[in-house]
C-alpha cells in the first residue's frame, strides 16, 4: 500500500537525521580537539518506484513523448566529508609542539605493531631515549642520521675541539640527541698532552634544540656551535578523505588516499616548504577548524527535517487509521 511506503519515507528521514546530528554533535564534541577537522553530512534520495516508464514520440511532428512517473521511497546518508581546510595556530612555547602551517599531515609510526599513521595534531613529547614521539609513543618520522663529530687537539697548550658535520639522509624515526665519546664521535689527537678523561669531561654537551620551517631539527651545543640531527617530513593525498580516523588525532588508510609522490617518505618529495607542503612552525599547535555558529545552525535546519519526517509519519499513521475504520 502507497501509505506504507510513505510510512517508510518519514522513517528513512528519521534515521537519516538522526545521523546527521550525530556528525555535528561529534564536531561540537570536539571543538577544543588539536588538529581535529569538521565533518559534514550529504544526503541522497532513495530507490524511487516507476509507476511509467519513458517513452520517445512515435515520428517527428506526431503525437509526443511520454514522461516516466516515479515515487521516492525516502533519504538516505550519502556521505561524510571532512573538511581539511587550515586550523588557526595559536602559541604555547613548548619546543615539542609543532604545528602546519599550509598543506600537509605528520607521519608517525607505532614500531611495536610497525603500522604508520598521519595526524595533523603536532602535540609531540621527548620519550626517555630521546625520540620525538605522540603522547601513545608512536615515533615522528623523517630523516634521522646527521651527526657532528669532534676531534680534539693540542693547539698552543690549549684543549681545541673540530667539528665534523654528516647531513641527515635516512629516512626512519626523528631522535633529538647528542652524545659522543672517546671512539664514538670524538677523538683524542692531542698526542698524550691531554688524556681521554680531560678531553671527554670539556666536550660539547647538548644544551638546546629547535625545529625550523623548513623541519630541520637543529642541535645546540655547550660550545655555541650547532647541526642538524634531523629532519621533521610532511605527507600530502591525492584524497584526504579516503583516509580513516582512528582516534586520537591520528589517519589510517594512507594508500587508500593516494598519497603524493608515494607512500614511502623521502628528501626530495617530503620535505616541509617543498612540492606544495606548508611549513613548520614551532611551538605552536593547530586548533580546531571547527565553527561553533555554523554547526549550531546546522542543528537548528537538521532538528526540524527531523521533525518534519516525524510529521509525515504521524499524518500517515492517520491516514491508514481511517481507512481501517473503513470497515466496522
Amino acid at each position: 500500500m502507497s501509505l506504507v511506503g510513505t510510512l517508510n519515507s518519514g522513517v528513512s528521514a528519521l534515521n537519516t537525521f538522526s545521523q546527521s546530528i550525530q556528525v555535528i554533535s561529534n564536531n561540537i564534541a570536539n571543538v577544543n580537539t588539536t588538529g581535529f577537522k569538521t565533518s559534514r553530512a550529504g544526503y541522497a534520495d532513495g530507490f524511487s518506484n516507476l509507476l511509467q516508464q519513458a517513452a520517445p514520440s512515435v515520428a517527428s511532428g506526431v503525437g509526443s513523448n511520454v514522461p516516466s512517473v516515479q515515487i521516492g521511497t525516502g533519504v538516505q546518508l550519502a556521505s561524510v566529508t571532512a573538511n581539511f581546510s587550515q586550523g588557526t595556530l595559536t602559541s604555547t612555547g613548548s619546543n615539542t609542539d609543532l604545528g602546519v602551517s599550509g598543506n600537509g599531515f605528520f607521519r608517525v609510526r607505532d614500531t611495536t605493531n610497525n603500522i604508520d599513521y598521519v595526524s595533523r595534531s603536532g602535540d609531540f613529547r621527548l620519550d626517555d631515549q630521546g625520540y620525538l614521539v605522540t603522547s601513545e609513543g608512536f615515533r615522528v618520522q623523517g630523516l634521522s642520521d646527521g651527526a657532528a663529530t669532534y676531534d680534539a687537539t693540542d693547539v698552543g697548550g690549549v684543549l681545541t675541539y673540530t667539528k665534523t658535520t654528516t647531513a641527515p639522509v635516512t629516512v626512519g624515526d626523528v631522535k633529538i640527541d647528542f652524545n659522543i665519546a672517546i671512539g664514538t664521535g670524538l677523538t683524542n689527537s692531542t698526542g698524550g698532552t691531554f688524556t681521554d678523561a680531560q678531553v671527554t669531561a670539556s666536550k660539547p654537551t647538548m644544551r638546546s634544540f629547535t625545529v625550523d620551517q623548513l623541519g630541520n631539527v637543529v642541535i645546540g651545543l655547550s660550545n655555541g656551535d650547532a647541526f642538524v640531527r634531523g629532519r621533521v617530513m610532511l605527507q600530502n593525498f591525492n584524497d584526504p578523505n579516503a583516509l580513516t580516523k582512528e582516534g586520537k588525532n591520528l589517519f589510517s588508510g594512507l594508500e587508500a588516499a593516494g598519497p603524493i609522490s608515494g607512500v614511502n617518505l623521502t628528501e626530495a618529495t617530503n620535505s616541509p616548504g617543498t612540492n606544495g607542503l606548508g611549513r613548520i612552525e614551532i611551538g605552536t599547535l593547530e586548533l580546531s577548524n571547527v565553527d561553533l555558529s555554523q554547526e549550531f545552525a546546522d542543528m537548528i535546519v537538521v532538528q526540524r527535517s527531523f521533525q518534519a519526517g516525524s510529521r509525515v509519519i504521524t499524518v500517515s499513521d492517520s491516514m491508514l487509521e481511517e481507512v481501517i475504520n473503513l470497515k466496522r
